[in-house]
């Protein structure tokens, strides 16, 4: 609890894939390819990543001179990189956004997000990719991202940061038994005091059965010699009205 906090430091595609980073197992394949992932950053990127925004969720017809004419506001722009396929030449949804001065990153990171460009609300956060030791990209079953519908969730990032691990009050301890000597010796005694009761119970239900069927079969018995005297009498009475 004391290294806890809801926005990860270190990338680890087991702790994403967790609500509360506390997750031990992986719950789907994604984070399996991501544990097994060997991702080195691409080489060919330039700037500085420490000045450098991400930009995404962006409407597919947003440009590079839009994100310009947006995101100047807070500050000197160097450098714009609008992600396109390299076939189709169309955007990809994301951006990069390098700044000239720090104050102008940390001035769009916090007022630049959620805003809407195109009838799209944005994503802004820092560049993860050079600076987050262990990153993994989606691609590769890593990010931070992650839709429900996909059941492919992601964890420890600005738009859905860790929650806080619920801690378990020190009673549990007890009702399992593993408190204090004196209260598990009581317990044992308990358990000891219902098992007798239970075999009490048995051996006196057992008893009582050759009973019951004794009594049942005498009960039908008598129900069969009440029947046949009754059939007598039945007999009798018509023989004395003929």
């Amino acid at each position: 609890m004391a290294d806890w906090a809801p926005i990860a430091k270190e990338y680890d595609p087991l702790k994403a894939g967790s609500i509360d980073g506390t997750d031990e197992e992986p719950h789907d394949r994604a984070i399996w390819r991501a544990m097994l992932a060997r991702y080195v950053p691409n080489k060919g990127v330039t700037g500085d990543p420490h000045l450098t925004l991400f930009v995404a969720r962006l409407n597919l017809q947003t440009t590079e001179e839009k994100l310009k004419e947006v995101f100047s506001r807070y500050g000197d722009i160097r450098k714009i990189r609008l992600v396109r396929d390299l076939v189709t030449g169309f955007s990809k949804g994301y951006a990069f956004i390098e700044y000239k001065e720090e104050r102008a990153l940390l001035k769009a990171h916090r007022d630049a997000n959620r805003l809407v460009i195109d009838q799209h609300e944005i994503f802004v956060d820092f560049e993860l990719e050079r600076t987050l030791k262990g990153w993994i990209p989606r691609r590769l079953g890593g990010g931070f991202g992650g839709k429900k519908e996909s059941g492919q969730l992601r964890f420890g990032g600005r738009d859905r940061p860790f929650r806080k691990p619920i801690n378990l009050p020190n009673m549990k301890n007890d009702f399992y038994g593993e408190g204090s000597s004196e209260k598990r010796n009581w317990s044992r005694e308990g358990m000891r005091d219902w098992r007798t009761r239970d075999r009490d119970h048995e051996r006196s239900r057992d008893k009582r059965w050759p009973e019951r069927e004794r009594s049942w079969a005498w009960g039908d018995s008598e129900r069969e010699r009440d029947s046949k005297e009754e059939r007598s009498r039945g007999r009798e009475r018509k023989d004395r009205d003929r």
